[in-house]
C-alpha cells in the first residue's frame, strides 16, 4: 500500500497491542526529537519502491560488502524517483545503518534469537522496519504493512516472522527498548548499544579526544553527530566556477562550499561537467590548507590521489598560480576516478603509481592516507561495523611509509600535508611523531611542523583553538571534529623541509 507525505507526517495511530495514539518516535532513543521523514508522496503502485530499495541496499552490504554511499545513488538515479521519494529512501537506507547496532539489540529480544541465526533477508527488512518504528514519523501500521510487503516478494516464507518481531517492536517506546537491552551492562556497553559503535571505536574516539587535547566528556556528542544526516557538500573548484553559482547554501567553514538539499548532486551541471565536486567541508580544507601555505615555485603531487576529491581543489588552485599537479594512485581503477574529478583541469595528470615510489622534487604534497575512516562514520556508517582494532595496526606501517616518502620527494623549503580522514591516535599524532623521530634520528633533522589550525583560522575565520591538536617544536597538528565542526573529523599535520 502506497502511503502519503502528509499521512507519515500527521503520526497517525500508533497502534499495537499497547493501543491508542503512541504520539512521534524520536531518532535518539534518549531524547524525543524527531526526524521529519515522511514517506513518499507518489510511491508507485504496488511497488512500495523507497522501502525495496532501502531493503536492496541493506541486503547488499550486509551480504556482498557493498557500500551504501555507492550503491544507493546509483540506484536512486536509475529509478528517476522524485526528490522527497529520495529523500525518504536515503533516510530509510542510512538511518538504518547507523542505528544498526541498537536495532539488531532490539531485535535480538523481540525475536528470541540471535542475530547471527536470522537469515539476511528478513533481518534486512527487521532493521528496516525498526528505524521506521523506533526513529521515525511513520505511522506503525505503514511501517508494518509495507516492509512486510517488501519481504514478502522476495523471502514469502520469512514474511509471517517478519510481521511478528515487528508487531512486538511496536510495544514498546525507544527509550524502553534502550533500558532493556543495555540493562546490567558497562558504561562503554551501553554507549555502544545506544549510539550503535562497537565498543572497541567507542573506546578509541575516547583516547583520540584525550590525545588530541580535548575533554573526554564531548564522546557523547561526538558519538551522537556520527549519527546525523549528513548534508550532501558540493566545492566550487576554484577559477572554474564560484560558490555562488551554484544552489544550496554557504558552508560555514569552507570558503568554496555549498550544502544541497538534494540526494541527486548529479543533476547539478557543474557537478555533471566536472567545475564542481561532491566533497565534504573537511576534506576541502586540507586541501586548501595545503595550498594556503607559501612554498617555492615547483610542481605539486597528490600521492594517494584516489578518488580525486582533494585532488581537483589542489589542481585549480595550483593552476591559479600557473602550476601542474601530479596524481597518483596505486589502484587503477581509483585513477580513473582521478581523471573524472580532474576532467576539467588541463594542469593535472594522473597516473597509476604507488605514493611509496614518490620522485620528485615537490614543491608541495598532499598524503593522504589510507586509514581506517573512523572520521567518516556519518557518511559511510556501515565501515564502523567493518573495522576491527587489528586494521589500525595493519595500516599503520603504510602510513609511515607514504609519509616517509613525501618527505623525501618534497623540495627545500616546500611544504607536506599528512592527512586522515580518521581521529584514531594511532594513525594521526603517533604517525608523525615516529616518522619526524626516525628522519631526526637518522641524521635528517629537516623538517619544521607549521601551525595548521591557524592556517585553517586563516582560511575559515573560526577560532583556531576549535582546531588544535598536539604542539611539536612551536608548531601544531590539526583535527577537526563532527560534533564541533560538523564536518568529517580530518587530521591534518602540515611539515616544511628546511631549504
Amino acid at each position: 500500500m502506497a502511503e502519503s507525505a502528509d499521512r507519515d507526517r500527521r503520526g497517525g495511530s500508533r497502534g499495537g497491542n499497547r493501543g491508542g495514539n503512541r504520539g512521534q518516535r524520536r531518532g535518539d532513543p534518549r531524547d524525543r526529537k524527531q526526524q521529519d521523514r515522511g514517506a513518499p508522496q507518489a510511491e508507485r503502485a504496488g511497488k512500495n519502491l523507497p522501502r525495496r530499495i532501502a531493503w536492496e541496499v541493506l541486503l547488499d552490504v550486509a551480504t556482498k560488502d557493498a557500500y551504501a554511499n555507492l550503491l544507493l545513488p546509483a540506484k536512486l538515479s536509475r529509478t528517476h524517483m522524485g526528490a522527497q521519494d529520495a529523500a525518504f529512501t536515503t533516510e530509510l537506507t542510512y538511518g538504518a545503518l547507523r542505528r544498526q547496532k541498537f536495532y539488531d539489540a532490539v531485535i535480538e529480544v523481540a525475536s528470541s534469537r540471535a542475530i547471527e541465526k536470522i537469515d539476511p533477508e528478513p533481518l534486512a527488512a527487521m532493521r528496516l522496519g525498526a528505524h521506521q518504528l523506533l526513529s521515525m514519523r511513520v505511522p506503525n501500521h505503514a511501517a508494518l504493512s509495507e516492509t512486510v510487503a517488501v519481504v514478502k516478494r522476495s523471502s514469502p516464507k520469512t514474511a509471517g516472522f517478519v510481521n511478528a518481531v515487528l508487531r512486538r517492536i511496536s510495544e514498546a517506546e525507544p527509550a524502553e527498548w534502550l533500558d532493556r537491552v543495555t540493562a546490567e551492562t558497562s558504561e562503554t556497553a551501553r554507549l555502544a548499544i545506544e549510539h550503535s559503535h562497537p565498543e572497541w571505536v567507542v573506546r578509541a574516539l575516547t583516547q583520540a579526544l584525550k590525545g588530541h587535547g580535548r575533554d573526554a566528556a564531548e564522546l557523547e556528542a561526538l558519538l551522537a553527530a556520527d549519527n546525523a544526516p549528513a548534508k550532501v557538500g558540493v566545492t566550487a573548484l576554484p577559477g572554474l566556477i564560484d560558490r555562488t553559482e551554484l544552489p544550496g547554501e554557504p558552508t560555514p567553514l569552507s570558503p568554496i562550499g555549498v550544502t544541497l538539499n538534494t540526494a541527486a548532486p548529479r543533476d547539478v551541471a557543474a557537478v555533471a561537467d566536472g567545475r564542481a565536486r561532491v566533497q565534504d567541508e573537511g576534506s576541502a580544507l586540507v586541501a586548501l590548507a595545503l595550498a594556503e601555505v607559501d612554498a617555492p615555485a615547483g610542481t605539486w603531487a597528490d600521492l594517494c590521489a584516489g578518488p580525486g576529491g582533494k585532488a581537483a581543489v589542489l589542481g585549480a588552485a595550483a593552476a591559479g598560480e600557473s602550476l601542474t599537479l601530479e596524481a597518483f594512485d596505486s589502484s587503477e581503477h581509483r585513477v580513473d576516478l582521478v581523471r573524472d574529478s580532474t576532467k576539467a583541469l588541463s594542469n593535472v595528470t594522473a597516473a597509476l603509481r604507488d605514493g611509496r615510489d614518490a620522485r620528485g622534487p615537490y614543491s608541495k604534497i598532499l598524503v593522504d592516507v589510507p586509514c581506517s575512516g573512523l572520521g567518516a562514520l556519518r557518511r559511510r556508517p556501515e565501515a564502523r561495523y567493518r573495522r576491527r582494532p587489528e586494521d589500525i595496526t595493519a595500516l599503520s606501517g603504510l602510513q609511515r611509509e607514504l609519509l616517509s616518502s613525501a618527505l623525501d620527494a618534497c623540495a627545500p623549503g616546500g611544504v607536506i600535508a599528512y592527512s586522515t580522514c580518521s581521529p584514531h591516535y594511532a594513525e594521526t599524532v603517533l604517525i608523525v611523531d615516529e616518522v619526524l623521530r626516525l628522519r631526526a634520528k637518522s641524521g635528517s633533522d629537516d623538517i619544521e611542523v607549521l601551525d595548521a589550525p591557524a592556517v585553517l583560522s586563516s582560511i575559515t575565520g573560526t577560532e583556531a583553538e576549535s582546531f588544535a591538536s598536539v604542539t611539536r617544536d612551536g608548531g601544531r597538528y590539526a583535527q577537526l571534529w563532527p560534533h564541533l565542526h560538523n564536518s568529517d573529523g580530518m587530521f591534518l599535520a602540515l611539515l616544511r623541509k628546511a631549504k
